[in-house]
């Protein structure tokens, strides 16, 4: 897909706007006052927190994007994720906010990913060809249809988004636009993960966005605690929709079959993986608890779990990946 390039860049560079906005303005307000027992927050305090990592897991996706699922560009996309992440945690410990903060961080944001961006621009063109044009090699394709399954689960972990007390309106609006944006790179990694770009192909891109988009609207509109059912919804019609954007199409048509047993894992696997991710790190690893001591915030309540729900999104779509990522007909042939 020739637009996957720019497409990814753009999509790249509107999370690393979401990701400043959300240190500068949303961080602050999930900051509880005084370091008192009786103040300590409860479950899901810090979402600006996980709105911001899924943000910043954002960024590598669309440089997966730009790069059309090349491991030249791939690798040093998690490894700017994982530094993006380490640099968030020093500059949450700082406590900045403001405009003029926002800014600062957004034109700092983009200057490391355009820096990124230019050297792996350099390394290709200085690179060798050895894929035909206008073709995508199978392993170029996983690793397209890979990062579209992340991004369809950081969907629903996005969309989901709750707090104590679930009266944010800056909540809503952060989910909102979080979910917005993983959902235009889930559906612009399945699409680029395509052997063809045909109008048919397109049109389907086009109307999974929009009911994907409703589908996010409706799990917010919902109310909390009752989302379940909606977000399993969401999570069956998008990563489903990924794999008919991505998977072959042998004689020019789908083979339905193989993407009702999709239809079957996408409805299942989300919330399965999310909650083997989950409990594990609720008991036995206190990641969250780290970062949050890290980050110099007052710790979760003892009666509460301090669970960053945006790692256990990245691992549940790496299972999911390992699913459905099989965009060649051989590929699913494999499974048997």
């Amino acid at each position: 897909m020739r637009s996957a390039r720019p497409v990814g860049l753009l999509l790249s560079a509107a999370a690393v706007a979401l990701w400043a906005y959300g240190m500068t303005t949303w961080q602050p307000l999930t900051e509880p006052l005084g370091p008192w027992s009786e103040h300590l927050p409860g479950n899901n305090t810090y979402w600006a927190r996980d709105l911001r990592f899924m943000a910043i897991m954002a960024v590598p996706l669309g440089l997966v994007l730009a790069g059309r699922g090349q491991v030249r560009w791939g690798g040093p996309a998690v490894v700017l994720g994982g530094c993006w992440v380490a640099a968030d945690v020093v500059i949450d410990r700082a406590d900045v906010i403001g405009f003029d903060a926002t800014v600062r961080l957004a034109a700092a944001g983009y200057a490391v990913l355009g820096v990124v961006a230019a050297i792996l621009l350099c390394w290709e063109r200085r690179t060798p060809q050895t894929r035909e044009p206008g073709t995508t090699p199978a392993a170029d394709r996983r690793v397209l249809t890979g990062a579209a399954c992340v991004a369809g689960v950081l969907t629903l972990v996005a969309a989901g988004m709750e707090s104590p007390t679930d009266r944010e309106p800056e909540l809503n609006q952060g989910a909102l636009v979080t979910a917005a944006l993983l959902v235009a790179l889930a559906v612009g990694a399945a699409l680029a993960a395509a052997p063809t770009r045909t109008r048919a192909r397109v049109g389907l891109a086009v109307g999974l966005t929009v009911v994907a988009l409703f589908g996010v609207g409706l799990v917010r509109a919902t109310a909390p605690g009752t989302r379940l059912l909606p977000e399993v919804a969401l999570g069956a019609v998008l990563l489903t929709g990924v794999t008919l954007l991505a998977w072959d199409w042998p004689g020019g048509r789908p083979i339905w079959w193989h993407h009702a047993l999709a239809a079957l894992i996408a409805l299942v696997g989300p919330v399965a993986f999310l909650v083997a991710t989950a409990i594990p790190m609720m008991i036995m690893m206190p990641i969250g608890a780290t970062f949050t001591e890290l980050a110099g915030n007052s710790p979760i309540h003892a009666a509460d779990s301090d669970l960053l729900v945006s790692l256990a999104g990245l691992l549940s779509g790496l299972g999911m990946a390992v699913l459905l990522a099989r965009p060649s007909v051989e590929d699913r042939r494999q499974l048997r």
